[in-house]
């Protein structure tokens, strides 16, 4: 079975270092939820794998390739999609044409219907809302939207950077239980970034913690969740 396997990642801005000696594995069919502090790495450890930084040492290794000798194209080209946090879709267009832009270099015209429907059964607000600009939507919907563009490409490793951020809570319990059930019924990696760490840890199977950049636990989630000293030394509950 393929994996996602970090090994020894090192990344710095100038004099800052951000991640240092960062290792951990993401399996197929798993949510991997990674968890700390504001500022502690999180961001820019799936800004490395999806190749927007570029490591000062270390691997990232997928399918027997190693990413971290990719560009952003071919990283995408060989199954890594990354929904960066701020629900990264394109407002002047509607629903429909976002999607349809998330699958142009995927797809010819006669599948494409047929993966873009996939994604409306998926998130249901989305197909009745499919002719409406996505300024007009509400944040929750947005996220739906940004989500679905990155899985209307039908990627091996979906990498997510706070995507319950700013949403209420029902909304939240929604999503989170779609990407487990979609994470469940494939063969589909799920890095999961997530400031609301009890969330992320009741879908996810496995979970790293990072603090200052370096990883500090990396155990089943179950673990994670039921270690009362280490939640609230790092994850704040």
């Amino acid at each position: 079975m393929p994996v996602l396997d970090i090994e020894d990642l090192s990344v710095s801005y100038g004099a800052v270092h951000a991640l240092t000696d960062v290792s951990f594995s993401a399996a197929e069919g798993e949510v991997t939820a990674v968890l700390g502090a504001n500022g502690a790495g999180k961001t820019t450890l799936l800004r490395a794998i999806s190749g927007l930084v570029h490591p000062r040492k270390g691997t990232i290794r997928y399918d027997g390739q190693q990413l971290e000798k990719m560009s952003v194209e071919k990283i995408v080209r060989h199954g890594v999609s990354h929904v960066t946090e701020g629900r990264s879709v394109i407002e002047e267009m509607t629903v429909e044409e976002n999607l349809r832009l998330g699958s142009l270099w995927r797809f010819g015209r006669r599948e494409r219907g047929a993966v873009i429907d996939e994604i409306y059964e998926l998130f249901p607000p989305l197909a009745e809302r499919r002719r409406q600009h996505a300024n007009t939507l509400s944040g929750g919907e947005r996220q739906m939207l940004s989500i679905g563009r990155a899985l209307v490409a039908r990627p091996k490793v979906l990498l997510l950077d706070e995507p319950s951020l700013g949403l209420a809570p029902i909304v939240t319990a929604r999503l989170m239980a779609v990407l487990r059930d979609l994470t469940s019924a494939s063969k589909l990696i799920v890095v999961l970034v997530e400031q609301n760490a009890r969330s992320s840890l009741s879908i996810a199977q496995r979970a790293v913690v990072i603090n200052l950049g370096r990883v500090v636990v990396f155990d089943a989630a179950a673990t994670v969740a039921s270690d009362t000293e280490l939640r609230h030394h790092y994850l704040g509950y």
